[in-house]
């Protein structure tokens, strides 16, 4: 039954030789659907199941559990490299980076995602001894996280119309 709505639909069967190049079309093949430019709107699109995008979503949900470590442990715990403002928004900055290329069709959810942890985070410090969140600190991690994402996009939208050529 299922068989004959996909065929009355236009649906391929699974084994045929077609591929789905956008959430709504079918073609063979390679072949870009009439109208649609290559590129970020429709037809060929980065892979999003290699061995590479498992490492940077390793990375970034590392990085992820060393900003929960490093914001609500004491104070005299947290390393010191630089200005704190300076490392604040390189952490960030870094986290949004590879939180939005690790999920590239949800970049949004995940610049939403690198703000709402800055401030969690941030309120989370009220809740330790020796810590307090600041809004301050809040607008350096958010605005950097939002950067850092906004990066990646950058970097994704080149990569996406490299592999287009």
């Amino acid at each position: 039954m299922w068989a004959s709505l996909k065929r009355r639909a236009g649906l391929p069967d699974p084994g045929s030789a077609l591929i789905k190049r956008s959430p709504d079309q079918w073609r063979p093949d390679g072949a870009v659907a009439p109208g649609r430019a290559a590129g970020l709107t429709g037809g060929a699109r980065l892979r999003h199941d290699g061995p590479m995008l498992t490492v940077v979503r390793s990375a970034a949900w590392i990085v992820t559990a060393i900003l929960v470590f490093v914001t609500l442990s004491p104070i005299e715990a947290r390393p010191v490299v630089a200005s704190p403002h300076l490392e604040r928004a390189a952490a960030y900055g870094l986290f949004g980076f590879l939180l939005v290329l690790s999920y590239p069709r949800h970049w949004k959810s995940a610049l939403l995602a690198g703000v709402a942890l800055a401030g969690l985070l941030e309120l989370a410090q009220g809740l330790t001894a020796s810590r307090h969140g600041r809004v301050f600190d809040f607008s350096v991690k958010g605005t950097a996280a939002v950067l850092g994402g906004l990066g990646a996009r950058a970097v994704h939208a080149v990569l996406a119309l490299r592999a287009v050529r």
